[in-house]
């Protein structure tokens, strides 16, 4: 009987990778979030990756003559899904759970969906999902650790971050003029309103304090969002493009949390075992049905699999 590792595989076979796919619960007019219809398809589903192994042949005819050749296998990737709800509050529960070893998710807020089986020794890839507005699928570079003044679909904000002295003296404390695409979502999402100044001054810095001090404004995604974004185009999914905006609401707000949750977890500042992106996708058929983004969540996870099997994820 072969030896059996700790997910229940044996020790002879190749190892699946394990992918978690995120998306979002209902939030301002969506009763049903656009971002979950793409992803909850995929739960519990196995996709597969074609590996090349270099071997030796030997002549049945000659057994001294011996050529180089290669050999096929396959790897398995086993996805699992998780609703998130649209709230501050549960981003910061939910996330470093994702992220441990072996993980821990919160119960399913879909009851058709059936368990996850979690793997052990964490998972290799968590891909984050959510909607913006009308147009191509966005590929985001970047988290951003402040600027979340706009309310949650509980009507909550999110932390205040302890001001230092220096940003005290600060005209501004620290705050910034939104982004383009923060403007964006703000006039899409204008009935979640952004928090008014107090008392004339501006309004609190928000975002991620205790517990994230040690970690950068800004965390990139150690995936070469480019290459990916290159890849899928060239693959059929012609409606995408890289951003280094996510928002500065939910969407960014998880991103930066599952950005610094994974370094943590690996406990290297520069370097994580759990790799993680964030996609945004348009709501149903503006331009792109759900089908098309579920079919780009794929084509994704394949080529990010594919990639760490030849640079980064130990086969075994």
């Amino acid at each position: 009987m072969p030896a059996i590792d700790a997910n229940g595989i044996p020790a002879s076979e190749v190892r699946p990778y394990h992918v978690l796919i995120t998306g979002f619960g209902p939030f301002s007019r969506y009763a049903v979030n656009p971002s979950w219809l793409a992803v909850k398809p995929l739960h519990n589903t196995v996709l597969t990756i074609e590996l090349l192994d270099e071997t030796v042949i030997v002549d049945d005819q000659n057994p001294a003559a011996e050529a180089n050749g290669f050999t096929q296998e396959t790897r398995e990737i086993y996805l699992s899904t998780l609703q998130v709800p649209v709230t501050y509050e549960d981003v910061l529960a939910i996330v470093p759970g994702l992220h441990a070893r072996p993980p821990v998710l919160p119960p399913s807020a879909d009851p058709d969906l059936p368990d996850i089986i979690l793997p052990a020794d964490g998972f290799d890839l968590i891909f984050h999902v959510g909607v913006a507005g009308r147009g191509p699928l966005r590929m985001e570079r970047v988290g951003h650790k402040f600027g979340y003044n706009m309310k949650d679909a509980t009507g909550s904000y999110a932390p205040i971050v302890r001001v230092t002295r220096d940003e005290t003296s600060n005209s501004n404390r620290g705050q910034s003029e939104p982004s383009e695409m923060e403007r964006m979502e703000r006039a899409r999402l204008s009935e979640y309103l952004i928090e008014p100044p107090v008392d004339g001054t501006e309004p609190p810095k928000r975002g991620f304090g205790k517990g994230y001090e040690s970690f950068s404004e800004e965390i990139f995604t150690e995936i070469d969002v480019e290459k990916l974004v290159h890849h899928l185009k060239k693959s059929g999914v012609e409606q995408i493009y890289s951003s280094l905006d996510a928002g500065h609401y939910l969407c960014d707000f998880i991103y930066y949390c599952s950005l610094a949750e994974s370094k943590r977890a690996s406990g290297k500042a520069d370097k994580s075992t759990t790799k993680v992106i964030f996609l945004h996708c348009p709501p149903v058929d503006q331009p792109l049905s759900t089908e098309e983004v579920t079919e780009a969540i794929k084509k994704s996870v394949i080529w990010l699999c594919g990639t760490a099997e030849k640079s980064v994820i130990p086969s075994t």
